[in-house]
């Protein structure tokens, strides 16, 4: 356990994505204030489900508010595999891997970070503060009654996390590791930031809305006993039909995890939802309804219940112009 609850609960917000201002709106629509450039709540605490940065117009504002909320005790944070790929992305790798960075420099993960990279260019000392950060920050949190990750709850993984890191954070050796295929450093974070994957069959495909051919399909956890790739794939691209109904094979069984029903409630970001934000599951909330593409940006209000209700997520639309607003504030480190 990482802490004893805040008075009054949590208000849990699922990934951000760089959009600074609709971030700041949502927490004034939560009730929270800026005192001394830090938004605060009498009575309760935020908790960032990860994957701040990327994609979006106000990178800088998204971190910038977080990291001062967290750093004032106003809010937690876990770790999302965006972060995670910055990380790797601006670490050199060691002498002896043959590579010349932890997360190759190929056109997809150049790609992936250049907003983050373009945004933060004027201020270098900025953004290595904040790659410094982010090694403060956790894979997981576990508080008296709920549990947070960005993607999965993987108890024998976390515990294999917690027996290397008791504080449940990333440091370089550790994030070296798992950029190495096999090890078990590698099967922790892919697990905790992306979740579980099945790897489609030969000569099926998934073509995503931003362009990318894709060989692997996004599954959950929460199913008792799947029988098809429709009963765990969790993902806003549609699969190629046949492959809804196809019975998933022992080895596909084998690489899901599963969640049970009398867990903690637990919240997670990181699976591009759309529309109205629903409960997956009774104990499981997904936070992530697709803000920098024009979604939503979502919060639940936990404060105490171990059965959640699809009444207490609050959000706001992100609205077509949010590339154009003139932010109420900025931050510097500098």
């Amino acid at each position: 356990m990482n802490e004893a609850p805040a008075a009054q609960g949590y208000d849990l917000i699922g990934d951000v994505h760089g959009c600074g201002a609709t971030l700041a709106a949502l927490l004034e629509r939560l009730g929270y204030h800026q005192e001394d450039g830090v938004y605060r709540h009498p009575g309760r605490k935020v908790i960032f489900l990860g994957d701040l940065i990327d994609r979006g117009p106000r990178i800088r504002l998204a971190v910038s508010i977080a990291r001062r909320m967290v750093e004032a005790g106003e809010a937690h944070m876990v770790l999302g595999n965006h972060e995670v790929n910055a990380l790797a992305y601006c670490h050199r790798a060691p002498a002896t891997s043959g590579h010349q960075w932890l997360r190759p420099h190929t056109p997809r993960h150049n790609r992936i970070v250049q907003a983050t990279l373009t945004q933060y260019r004027d201020h270098p000392r900025e953004w290595q503060q904040t790659l410094d950060w982010f090694l403060e920050i956790p894979l997981c949190l576990e508080f008296a009654g709920l549990r947070v990750v960005h993607a999965c709850w993987d108890q024998a993984l976390v515990d294999r996390l917690r027996a290397r890191r008791a504080d449940a954070c990333l440091d370089l050796d550790f994030l070296a590791a798992a950029m190495r295929s096999g090890t078990d450093e590698a099967r922790i974070l892919d697990r905790l930031t992306r979740g579980n994957h099945l790897v489609l069959p030969e000569g099926m495909d998934i073509h995503s809305e931003d362009g990318a051919i894709r060989r692997t399909a996004r599954a959950h956890f929460w199913a008792r006993h799947p029988r098809t790739w429709g009963d765990v794939i969790f993902q806003p691209d549609s699969l190629p039909a046949s492959l809804e109904a196809r019975e998933l094979s022992e080895d596909e069984l084998a690489r899901l995890s599963h969640y049970a029903a009398d867990q903690p409630p637990l919240f997670v970001g990181h699976y591009w939802c759309e529309g109205v934000p629903a409960l997956p599951a009774p104990n499981i909330a997904c936070l992530d309804y697709s803000a920098v593409k024009f979604g939503r940006l979502v919060a639940y209000r936990w404060s105490g219940e171990a059965t959640l209700s699809a009444d207490n997520f609050v959000w706001v639309d992100v609205p077509q112009d949010e590339y154009a607003r003139a932010m109420p504030w900025e931050i510097d480190f500098d």
